[in-house]
């Protein structure tokens, strides 16, 4: 099967080299014929992957009719504040035969809408039952250095998962079917929002009671969300939950995780995300779940301080000893 990865980010670029290593043939897309150019002469992104040349299966174009042309699966590797306007530029160049795959994890921050969602709003409705999506615990650099590796991929058909998963399945990486689209993806972007908190307490230099116990109340908190959102409960304690709680929480290989062990150190939010290369899905996501919540009546301590040591200018010692002081309440309140 021909794959088309539309977006040539480092999440993007990983899925496109992993897949052509097994001959896959699959095609890139970048934004300009000028990145495409220099992609192609490379034979690597230098910019992301410096040390990981595409293998000969791989090609670079910055034409969607040409990416898209004779593919079977078309995934979506965009952050998810473009996911809307490049699933209305791809749109014209898909057909109902096609898996569609979101791999963007986050909610769109004017609606709070999912990433499903805005592919449903934006594609044409035979299509929508040919849409899936990717979350799990998939830290780029370790996929693609060849460390094994688990993943969710989520369907409202289960037969459209297992096809997905036919494709991307390999002996380092692990994929597995999920029904609950809402669930899968309230996972994998709630969690940017705890992965911040857990960078602040890396950062103050607070323990591993701390910090474990901070995770775990953050799971908490994205499931109480997801359940009144519809999401199952179970599906917080699998890969897209769990899973990709604790390794966004653990590794400095996140890039929400590095803006909170910044904002401990008391660099502004502006100045951390102008340094940095690849985008925080949780600075977005804080703001559309807190919206989210308000509309849905669900109470989001750790959301609601992370937002205010990133916008309000809360420090961040301040923001824990809020948490800390809160009134006693039963541990799973809100999840059923």
């Amino acid at each position: 099967m021909n794959v088309a990865i539309i977006g040539s980010t480092t999440w993007g670029t990983t899925l496109a080299i992993i897949l052509a290593r097994r001959q896959v043939p699959v095609r890139l897309w970048a934004r300009t014929e000028e990145e495409a150019r220099a992609l192609e002469a490379a034979r690597q992104h230098q910019a992301r992957l410096p040390d990981y040349s595409f293998p000969p299966s791989l090609r670079v174009t910055a034409s969607l009719a040409d990416a898209t042309r004779d593919c079977g699966l078309v995934i979506f590797a965009v952050p998810s504040h473009s996911l809307r306007d490049n699933a209305r530029k791809a749109a014209p160049h898909l057909a109902p035969s096609m898996l569609l795959v979101s791999a963007a994890k986050g909610l769109e921050r004017s609606s709070s809408k999912r990433m499903s969602e805005l592919l449903a709003e934006e594609l044409p409705a035979a299509l929508h039952s040919r849409i899936a999506l990717l979350s799990g615990p998939n830290l780029s650099r370790e996929i693609i250095e060849g460390q094994p590796a688990s993943t969710v991929i989520a369907a409202k058909n289960e037969s459209v998962a297992a096809e997905v998963v036919a494709v991307l399945m390999s002996p380092l990486f692990r994929a597995y079917t999920n029904t609950d689209v809402t669930g899968v993806e309230f996972g994998g972007a709630l969690k940017n929002i705890i992965a911040i908190g857990a960078g602040m307490s890396d950062g103050l230099g607070y323990g591993d009671n701390a910090k474990g116990a901070f995770i775990t109340r953050g799971l908490a908190e994205i499931t109480r969300l997801g359940v009144a959102a519809g999401a199952k409960p179970l599906t917080f304690a699998g890969l897209s939950g769990l899973g990709d709680l604790v390794a966004t929480c653990a590794s400095r290989l996140s890039r929400n995780y590095f803006v909170g062990e910044q904002l401990a150190k008391g660099r502004p939010l502006k100045v951390i995300l102008a340094g940095m290369r690849n985008v925080a899905e949780g600075v977005d996501t804080t703001v559309a779940a807190l919206a989210l919540a308000r509309r849905l009546g669900v109470d989001m301590p750790i959301a609601s301080c992370t937002y205010r040591v990133m916008f309000e200018g809360l420090e961040p010692e301040r923001a824990v000893a809020e948490l800390m002081a809160r009134t006693p309440k039963r541990e799973w309140e809100g999840v059923g």
